[in-house]
């Protein structure tokens, strides 16, 4: 089904002419004189954002739309809300890239739509040609946006599985469903967490082949539906956003769909810890000390550190299947956030060739990311005289650098391993990115892993 915002023909679309500031005088002059003259005399800079009608014997005969500098997507990322409602366009030629302005339009006619009515309808652009992965990429993360946005009483641990079973039913791929006694005795950090709540934790395990002798690439998404903070309760004000706390399960189910459809010579192994944390007599409590699927023992001594246990379980399960990459994606660190602000995800890795990979897809594809340190320097932090490790450091600093490395114990030192700590929100409606849930990171994974399947080559 075609996204809102994009079509693949409309009967009368009107030009949409791109432009650039200094290519405006160039533009103005293959133009018709009148039309030309209406411009220049409503003073069109071609500033980045700027939109001008253009007027014809029939009403509106074409548009013109500001790119200032910019190359990215988001220069088209406010035109379905801006343009007339319901009109339709088709790109002019111009000095733009037809599949990354056709990406921006859709992202930016998203609208969350699950309980309130829908608005006006945006205007509409036919798809060019050279755009199909464009489209592809924009359902992938407006799939994603869906699921971030959905109130915890709509997505729970359960709905949250079955998502994932969704998504490797339609694109040919096995899912697996744990949970009861095979989750206590194979996940048990996850069932730990998940105890205190009536709805039931579950660890969805997502199997596809691309092709037999691909590179396995596994990755693994934090997908607590809700977030209390446990018994370490978290204010009300701090409550208020974490229906997204499954926000790194939607990032990662997001690049396997774009994996899949576009039909990467990979295999590929997606895991989702499903999982609420609530208050409740069977909820883990403060000290408590818990086994993990590695062997570990990790004394708990906050609760709301909840994200890094339910990733210690996938973690290991995904290191047992000797995957080529292991990728993490988990909204875990409010540190992150400070460090980086909510558009970058705090990148850590032990491999500085998977990290390269990371920030060159990222920066290619306008989706970014920042490396931090896993500082050797702070591995003592996690000490406790009770366990193996604490999940969380008595110090107030190096939040999301402690929260990486507490990761790292339950990763084997030669896999190549990267862990995104990212936000999943747009705290305001920018072009292209509305307010509510964001796959940041989603097309980076994507890219590297296109890229990285192509150089590759079978597995030996």
């Amino acid at each position: 089904m075609m996204l809102k915002g994009l079509t693949a023909r409309a009967m009368g679309a009107l030009p949409l002419h791109a432009v650039r500031a200094d290519g405006l005088a160039s533009f103005l002059g293959g133009l018709p004189a009148d039309a030309a003259a209406f411009l220049r005399a409503t003073g069109f800079t071609a500033r980045q954002g700027e939109i001008a009608l253009l007027p014809g014997a029939e009403g509106l005969a074409g548009a013109a739309v500001g790119l200032g500098q910019e190359t990215s997507p988001w220069a088209f990322g406010g035109l379905a809300h801006a343009l007339p409602s319901g009109s339709a366009w088709r790109l002019g030629p111009g000095p733009h890239d037809p599949a990354l302005a056709t990406l921006g339009w859709a992202l930016g006619a998203y609208r969350p739509s699950r309980h309130k009515p829908a608005g006006p309808p945006p205007a509409v652009l036919e798809v060019p040609e050279q755009a199909a992965e464009a489209v592809m990429a924009a359902e992938a993360i407006c799939a994603a946006r869906d699921l971030i946005n959905a109130p915890a009483a709509d997505l729970g641990p359960g709905e949250l599985a079955v998502a994932v079973a969704s998504l490797a039913s339609r694109h040919g791929g096995t899912c697996e469903i744990v949970s009861g006694e095979a989750l206590d005795q194979g996940f048990p950090a996850v069932a730990a967490v998940g105890a205190g709540s009536p709805r039931a934790p579950r660890v969805a395990v997502l199997r596809w082949t691309g092709a037999e002798d691909g590179p396995l690439v596994a990755l693994c998404g934090k997908g607590v539906c809700f977030d209390t903070g446990g018994l370490d309760l978290k204010a009300a004000s701090g409550m208020l956003r974490m229906k997204k706390d499954m926000g790194g399960a939607a990032v990662v189910l997001a690049a396997a769909e774009m994996v899949m459809r576009s039909a990467l010579p990979v295999r590929l192994l997606v895991l989702v810890g499903a999982v609420e944390n609530a208050v409740s007599g069977t909820a883990m409590r403060p000290m408590d000390v818990l086994r993990t699927r590695r062997g570990l023992k990790v004394e708990v001594n906050n609760t709301d550190a909840e994200g890094r246990l339910v990733l210690a379980d996938l973690l290991a399960f995904a290191a047992e299947q000797e995957p080529d990459m292991l990728i993490d994606c988990a909204t875990l660190t409010g540190a992150a956030r400070v460090a980086l602000g909510p558009d970058l995800p705090a990148l850590f890795s032990n491999d500085d060739a998977l990290a390269g990979r990371l920030l060159a897809a990222g920066a290619a594809v306008d989706d970014p990311m920042w490396r931090m340190p896993l500082h050797d320097g702070y591995e003592s932090w996690l000490d406790t005289p009770f366990a193996d490790l604490s999940n969380v450091s008595a110090k107030p600093m190096a939040g999301a650098v402690v929260a990486a490395l507490f990761l790292r114990r339950f990763v084997p030192p030669r896999l190549p391993w990267a862990h995104l700590d990212l936000y999943a929100w747009n705290d305001q409606t920018r072009p292209g990115r509305p307010e509510g849930g964001e796959a940041h990171g989603a097309r980076a994974l994507h890219a590297m892993i296109a890229r990285a399947s192509a150089e590759a080559g079978p597995s030996p």
